[in-house]
Order: C-alpha cells, then sequence, then structure tokens
C-alpha cells in the first residue's frame, strides 16, 4: 500500500526535501502490513509540507508549507510523483493544515502562528486563489460578553485579503456595542488590523512562541473540518476554541463557538457516525465531546483523559478512530506513546483502555489502516507500523519500522 508523507524540511529543522513516498507491503496492497519501505520524494517542495491533503475528484494533492505560511497545489503525474500547480498562494504565519471541501470548490488553511482562518477558491483545475480572512478569534477568558455573542452565533464576515484592510468589517453593529461596553474597542481593532497585515504574532514556531508575556493567550487555530449538514468545525489551540462555520459565497460565517477549558489546547477533530464530534487536547492531555443540540447549537456532553500515568509535560498530538468507530486512538509526544479508548453507549461515553509504547521518538501523526496502525515519528526520522488486536482494538509491538525524513503528515495514496 502506497502513502505520501509531509514534513518537516530545513526551514523547519527537518530533514525532508519534499512530499515523500512511503511503501506497506506492496504497492498495490490493500492492507497496510507489511514491511515498510521509503522510496523518496514524489516532489520536491521547498518548503515544509507539514500537512497534505487530496482534492476530493482530482489527481491534486495541497500542502500546507508551514515555514512559508503559504498553500502549494500539486498535480498527479505518474503514481508517485507531482508537479506545481501555480504557485504558492500566503495564508498566514505558520500554516500548519489544510483541509478542502467535499465539493472541491473551496478549501481552508489553519495558521498556528497568528490563528488566521484563511478560504480559498479552487478553480476548474484545483488552482487555489482569492484568499478570505474569516473573522478572528475572541479569548472567552478575557472577553465574556463578546465570546458569548459569539457563542450564540453573532458572527461577522469574511475579509478579502486582495482587498485593502477595512475594519469596519470586521465587526458586526452587535460585536462594535458589546467591545465598547467592555472597553476594548481599540485593542480588538489593532489585534484584527494587524491580522489583515499579515503579522505573526510573535509566533517563531509551532509549540514556541518569542510572546514578552509569559501569560499572554494568543490566538492559534490548528484544523479545519468539514462535517455534514456544511457545518464547518475549526480549533483554537491558543484561545481554548472550538468555533463553527458556515460557508458562504463571500467566505465563512460564524455560527457558533464552544469553550473548552482555559488552557486545554484543544488541537485535532475527529467525526464519529454517532453524530458526535470528538476534540483532543494538546496541553491537558484530553478528548472531549461535543454534540448539537436541536437549534443547532454546539455543546460538551462528555470528557475524560488520554490515560493514567502522562507525564506533566507530555501532548497531545493526533486523534484517529477504528474503522468501526468503536475505539480512538491518541498520539502523546514525550511519554512517546499512543492512547486507546472505546466508545461506548449512543457515542457520548470514552473509556480510556490501554497506554501503549508508540515505537517512534514524537509521534506527531498516525492513520488506521483496518488492522494497522502507522504512527509517524517526527524527531525520530522514521515510521513505525502496530498491529491492532481485533477484540481488544489494543495497539501492539511494533512491527515493521522504516527511516523516514521528519514526517508530520501520512495521506493513503489513491
Amino acid at each position: 500500500m502506497r502513502f505520501f508523507t509531509g514534513g518537516y524540511t530545513a526551514d523547519m529543522d527537518g530533514s525532508a526535501t519534499g512530499i515523500g513516498t512511503l511503501l506497506a507491503g506492496g504497492a498495490d496492497d490493500a492492507l497496510a502490513g507489511g514491511p515498510l519501505g521509503f522510496a523518496g520524494d514524489a516532489v520536491a517542495t521547498g518548503g515544509s509540507p507539514s500537512w497534505i491533503a487530496w482534492h476530493p475528484t482530482r489527481d491534486v494533492l495541497y500542502a500546507a508549507l508551514e515555514a512559508d505560511g503559504a498553500v502549494q497545489a500539486f498535480a498527479r503525474t505518474g503514481e508517485a510523483s507531482f508537479t506545481r500547480l501555480g504557485g504558492p498562494v500566503a495564508a498566514g504565519a505558520l500554516t500548519c493544515h489544510v483541509a478542502v471541501a467535499p465539493d472541491g470548490a473551496s478549501l481552508l488553511a489553519a495558521c498556528w502562528g497568528d490563528g488566521r482562518i484563511v478560504r480559498m477558491t479552487l478553480d476548474a483545475a484545483g488552482r487555489p486563489g482569492s484568499p478570505a480572512l474569516a473573522p478572528a478569534a475572541v479569548d472567552p477568558y478575557a472577553e465574556p460578553d463578546l465570546a458569548a455573542a459569539l457563542a450564540a452565533g453573532e458572527g461577522v464576515g469574511a475579509v478579502d485579503l486582495t482587498a485593502a484592510a477595512d475594519l469596519s468589517r470586521l465587526l458586526s453593529p452587535r460585536e462594535q456595542l458589546l467591545a465598547e461596553d467592555a472597553g476594548i474597542t481599540r485593542a480588538l481593532g489593532e489585534q484584527l488590523f494587524s491580522r489583515g497585515q499579515g503579522e505573526a504574532g510573535g509566533a517563531t514556531a509551532e509549540g514556541t512562541s518569542s510572546e514578552s508575556e509569559p501569560d499572554a493567550r494568543v490566538s492559534r487555530t490548528h484544523q479545519s473540518a468539514y462535517l455534514p449538514g456544511g457545518v464547518i468545525a475549526t480549533t483554537d489551540m491558543g484561545l481554548d476554541l472550538v468555533r463553527f462555520w458556515r460557508d458562504a459565497a463571500t467566505g465563512l460565517r460564524a455560527i457558533g463557538q464552544v469553550v473548552l477549558p482555559r488552557g486545554s489546547g484543544p488541537r485535532h477533530m475527529r467525526w464519529h457516525p454517532s453524530g458526535h464530534l470528538y476534540v483532543i487536547t494538546e496541553l491537558s492531555r484530553e478528548v472531549f465531546v461535543l454534540a448539537p443540540e436541536d437549534s443547532g447549537a454546539w455543546r460538551i456532553v462528555a470528557g475524560t483523559p488520554l490515560a493514567a500515568g502522562l507525564l506533566d509535560d507530555d501532548t497531545a498530538a493526533e486523534l484517529a478512530a477504528s474503522r468501526d468507530g468503536e475505539f480512538l486512538y491518541a498520539g502523546v509526544r514525550g511519554s512517546n506513546t499512543i492512547a486507546a479508548l472505546r466508545v461506548r453507549g449512543d457515542g457520548s461515553e470514552l473509556q480510556p483502555v490501554a497506554l501503549v509504547e508508540s515505537g517512534v521518538n514524537w509521534p506527531r501523526h498516525h492513520v488506521v489502516v483496518r488492522d494497522t496502525l502507522l504512527v509517524a515519528g517526527q524527531l525520530g526520522d522514521e515510521v513505525a507500523s502496530l498491529g491492532l488486536d481485533p477484540r481488544t482494538g489494543v495497539p501492539g509491538t511494533v512491527r515493521h519500522r522504516t527511516a523516514v525524513p521528519a514526517p508530520t503528515c501520512l495521506l493513503p495514496a489513491r
């Protein structure tokens, strides 16, 4: 089975040189349990393709070039070869994730460095363009009144990044009134203006910051996800938010948000067929269960630590589900482990069942392929495969491993 790998290149202190090709057994195998091998680059990127994603219908791959703060499209030219499709499109500081709309008409770029969420349209060939900035997040713990209005869906419109900044379009009348009542109009305006001008907000790399205030809280968008029914969810790791949107002709329209515990750091999400959204928190090492109410508003219905025995400086990374949706697998960096959790009842209950060695250093990303868990070890420059017990769901010991330069993302080929 063939996979493509994202990774960190020299501009992010990594050893990758582009989007790589990983083989698990034979290239045409339906399972991923065979010996692993790295087959070199499918395309040189000239920057760090830390996250990669497919167009839903075309042979086009999109890469978040993290250090460049841009999205680059690549058109497939062979089974394991690509070429650039147009030039890079600027998004924001430390662009770490890209998600493509199910209809193939647009994509979303998430920027860890400055908290931006940027929507780009896709032309008939799949080439991205016309970036539009979604409304900025507000710290719910610093500005509870304004955050409450946003949670109720009183959102603001998108901003065309190709046009001159116009702060009057960034706040609705209701939000302007709330901001004035809270005495924060000027500070919020300065924050929005700086984002409109593309400042990085003091970030230097994912997980580090140059902010002078030790308690400073800044927006750190990490992932976007398209959910059924046209709803879009995004995580803000810096402000402890999961924000919800709908796509409109002019960009994203905010419809609500859920506030997670302060300092939890929501990172990635996993949609479950039960209708629940599972959110893994990088800093508190938990999984929260979110569900929509009849009104369309979302709320927290449950939450659990990933496992007992984690280290204080551990950080959670990816969250994946088993093929049948019965188990979740969470990567934990630091102790370099995988936490397994069982989905109970109607999907609203999660039960930690095991904590096992990941077999790699710094498990940044992992994917489930039937009875196999493939884990990308970013700092160990390798990928390992672990078998999954079909009865208990618990990962076993390492089956195979191979050297892969600074892997940060694993994407099954098609």
